[in-house]
Formats: C-alpha cells, structure tokens, sequence
C-alpha cells in the first residue's frame, strides 16, 4: 500500500509570470493530487500538495517542464495530511 503524505514546497527562480500556476493546476488534475498554489509577494511560489511521493514528483517534474518555468530552488517540508481536502486549486 502506498501511503498519502503532504509536501509544502517554496519554488524560487522564473516562477511567476510564466503559467507556473495554470501549470501546477494542470499537473495536479492529471496526477490526480490535492493542494494549492499562490504567487508570494516576495517572487516565489508557494504550494502545497497531497499525494504519493510518485504523483508529487511527477507534478513536479510537469511543472518543471512548461515553457519559460526555470525553478532554481525549492524549499522542502513534509507536513501533516488534510484528510478532508478535494480537489487542487490556484490561489490569486
């Protein structure tokens, strides 16, 4: 059995302005995870996702992936499950 764990996740780098978050909603749905994402203020992107470790790195991965997306650091923190979420949606 492969267990659900949530990742909050700060990307730094060419993250906003370039679809990051149209492209995180897109990932997320074919993925099939939960969360958010929202620009911050400070230029980085903030999201946090629910799902296998699998399904997390492939959104990842798609993310990565979209035109003009260069992310050059990503801040990693594994928090505690939201058993009642449904659903991934762009904030902002």
């Amino acid at each position: 059995m492969t267990s659900i764990i949530r990742q909050h996740i700060v990307f730094n780098g060419w993250v906003q302005g370039v679809g990051f978050r149209y492209r995180a909603r897109h990932a997320a749905e074919m993925y099939g995870v939960t969360g958010w994402v929202r620009n911050d203020p400070s230029g980085s992107v903030t999201m946090e996702v629910q799902g296998t470790e699998e399904q997390i790195s492939n959104v990842i991965i798609a993310v990565e992936r979209g035109t003009y997306i260069r992310i050059e650091d990503m801040k990693v923190k594994t928090i505690p499950v939201n058993e009642n979420e449904r659903g991934f949606h762009a904030i902002g």
